[in-house]
């Protein structure tokens, strides 16, 4: 097969950098059945994410996410926590025509602030809390139906809003990740992203 490899200085490569920010809130569920969220005083992260909660586990079985494994297969864990941005939360309800768009509507467990266009922080993003915790990002969190039947649920009158979120929140929904170092994270603690070196990987 007759491929063209570029050395490295061929590469258009943006550097590592780091963003600080805040953590407005954090959030976890009552059972592991629960979707939505409530607000904690404080959030306990150990290697499996958040004990007792609906994603915690080293392992998870794959969904409608995962369409290239057969549905309840049995995989590593990488969407342990739900990662949030309230700058974004403000412009996901102003596109739904929404007074408010509550994070633990959506499941997350941490709200941040500060840091600019969250939901497009690249994967290998670690976030490394105050406190000592670090969070891994995996990736971004697609929107789907059923954040958008809990929000219908929270606003009663209003029809479609199931459909309208996926639609809305499209890259604007926050990220995933996995815990790298345990840790108890707070409202009001400094959090720093620190933002790997990126680059497009060339067709051949």
């Amino acid at each position: 097969m007759n491929q063209t490899t570029l050395i490295p200085g061929d590469l258009e490569i943006a550097p590592k950098f780091k963003v600080e920010g805040v953590v407005d809130g954090v959030f976890q569920t009552t059972s592991p059945e629960d979707f939505q969220t409530v607000p904690v005083e404080a959030l306990k992260l150990t290697f499996e994410g958040v004990p007792g909660g609906r994603h915690a586990g080293f392992t998870r079985k794959s969904g409608g996410r995962e369409p290239w494994y057969a549905r309840g297969t049995e995989m590593c864990n990488e969407r342990q926590i739900s990662l949030l941005s309230v700058e974004e939360l403000g412009l996901i309800a102003e596109k739904m025509e929404l007074a408010k768009l509550s994070s633990e509507w959506i499941g997350g467990n941490i709200t941040f602030s500060g840091i600019p266009n969250f939901s497009q922080v690249p994967p290998r993003t670690r976030l490394v809390f105050e406190g000592g915790a670090v969070i891994r990002v995996d990736g971004d969190n697609a929107p789907c139906r059923v954040a958008g039947n809990a929000i219908a649920a929270n606003n009663p009158g209003r029809e479609g809003l199931d459909l309208l979120f996926p639609q809305k929140a499209r890259r604007l929904r926050g990220l995933v990740g996995y815990v790298e170092i345990p840790g108890t994270i707070k409202a009001g603690e400094k959090v720093t992203a620190q933002i790997p070196e990126q680059w497009i990987y060339p067709r051949g």
